[in-house]
Order: structure tokens, then C-alpha cells, then sequence
């Protein structure tokens, strides 16, 4: 069995392939990171006795799902866990942002997840086999101010998931839409979201207790899996609150 895994070099996407490791399931590293990935493969690799192929691609460039594919089939590796954790995000009004950034972000966070989801659900179906763990978020429920690209991608995330996973039930393959709130990672860092860069003290749950706890829910074949008993009640909340009051909740929170 091996799972492939996106954004595998660092935070949750690093954690999950530890997961599948533990588990005796080989694992497909891809990330832009090589160094990171080779450093990431070695360890598990030693640790755990599985096989960890490396790919280094920039999933945010064009036709980068394709070339990964055909990389994939080159070496006849067979797919059996798609992870789609690769994304990125960004703060600041949209106004006033980089669109290449916006595009980028756009073309990591939906139409590669859209395109790998396709190209490799393809074999899972003749298979009759397969499991899809997409990585969403709690910002996939409500509309985000000052991150409104990137809530807008998660929002895509989520609903996709959950078409697929009842277009797929008959095939048996499962899709799981993970959403985490925040969390300690590189995240924060790259989008510049204050609550997660370190420059205000909170107390987060960890890349690898996220990735714990999505491993579990997509072995057991979950739908949605929100992280945390506080992000499951908010997400509640959030569906029967008036939008404009939780727009401006959720502007005030990135702050």
C-alpha cells in the first residue's frame, strides 16, 4: 500500500507521512522543499522499514499535476491514499494584494487538488479501492476579510469533498475533508496571519496532533473531520449566525 502526500516537507503534511509510516504504508513525498523531502524519506525509511519516493514539484505552477502523474506511473507506483495537504494562504485586503500570489494560491489550493483528485481517482475506481483525505479548514464554513482568496479556496475544498465522497461511495473509495483550525505550523508564517506567526501567545494544537487525528478519521472513511470540540461547536455556531455579523467575527479574529 502506499499514500501520496502533498506539502509533505513541513507541518501536517510532514506529520501525516509519519502517520503512514507507523503504519507500515510506503509513502510518495512531494513538496518544492528537496532537501527537506530526502531528509523527511531517510528518517522514515530507518525508522519504520518503508519505502519514501521524493518528487520535488511546485504544485502552484500549470500542468504540475499532470507531470507528478506521469511521474508516479513512470515508477508503476500504485496510489492507494491520495492526501491533498498542499496550500498556502495570505493576509491583507484583497484590494491591495499581489494577484500573482492570488493566482498562485488559487492554482495550489483548488485546481491541482481538483487535478490530482481526478488523474489518480481514475485508477482508484478500476481498482474499486481508495481513500482521499483533502485538506480544508474550519474557514471552509465562512466567509474570511483580509483572507478572502484563501477561505474562498478552503470553501472549494470542502464542498468538492463532499460531492465526490457521495459520487465515489458505490466504488469504494472514500473521501475525507479534513478542517483544522489553527494550528502550529508554517502556515502563519508564509500567509502572515498574526494568530499563528508568534507574535501573540496562544496555545494551539500541534501539526502532529492534527495529522493523528485525520489519519484516524480517513481510515474510517468520515466525511468531515473538524479538529477540536471548540472548532466543531464555532463551526455550528457560525451556520445559524447571521453572515454579516460572522464576517466581521472572522476579520476581527485575523487581526
Amino acid at each position: 500500500m502506499t499514500a501520496l502526500i502533498t506539502g509533505a516537507s513541513k507541518g501536517i503534511g510532514k506529520e501525516l507521512v509519519v502517520e503512514f509510516a507507523k503504519n507500515n504504508i510506503d509513502v510518495i513525498l512531494v513538496a518544492r522543499s528537496q532537501n527537506l523531502l530526502y531528509d523527511l524519506a531517510r528518517f522514515v525509511e530507518d525508522q519504520y522499514g518503508v519505502n519514501a519516493y521524493v518528487y520535488d514539484f511546485d504544485l502552484s505552477e500549470q500542468n504540475s499535476a499532470e507531470e507528478l502523474y506521469r511521474a508516479v506511473n513512470k515508477k508503476k507506483l500504485t496510489v492507494n491514499y491520495l492526501v491533498n495537504n498542499a496550500g498556502f494562504g495570505d493576509c491583507g485586503e484583497f484590494a491591495d494584494s499581489d494577484f500573482k500570489k492570488q493566482s498562485d494560491m488559487i492554482n495550489l489550493n483548488v485546481l491541482t487538488l481538483t487535478n490530482l483528485t481526478h488523474l489518480f481517482v481514475q485508477d482508484m475506481k478500476k481498482r474499486k479501492q481508495g481513500k482521499i483525505l483533502n485538506l480544508a479548514s474550519v474557514a471552509s464554513f465562512k466567509p474570511g476579510p483580509t483572507m478572502s482568496v484563501y477561505f474562498a479556496t478552503k470553501n472549494y475544498v470542502l464542498s468538492f469533498s463532499e460531492a465526490i465522497y457521495e459520487e465515489l461511495k458505490p466504488y469504494n473509495i472514500q473521501v475525507t475533508a479534513l478542517c483544522p483550525g489553527p494550528t502550529e505550523s508554517e502556515f502563519g508564517k508564509v500567509a502572515g496571519f498574526k494568530m499563528l506567526d508568534g507574535s501573540k501567545k496562544n496555545s494551539f494544537p500541534s501539526s502532529k496532533e492534527v495529522a493523528h487525528f485525520g489519519f484516524k478519521k480517513m481510515m474510517k472513511g468520515k466525511d468531515i473531520a473538524i479538529h477540536g470540540f471548540v472548532n466543531t461547536a464555532l463551526t455550528t455556531l457560525t451556520r445559524f449566525a447571521p453572515r454579516s455579523i460572522v464576517r466581521k467575527i472572522v476579520r476581527y479574529r485575523i487581526k
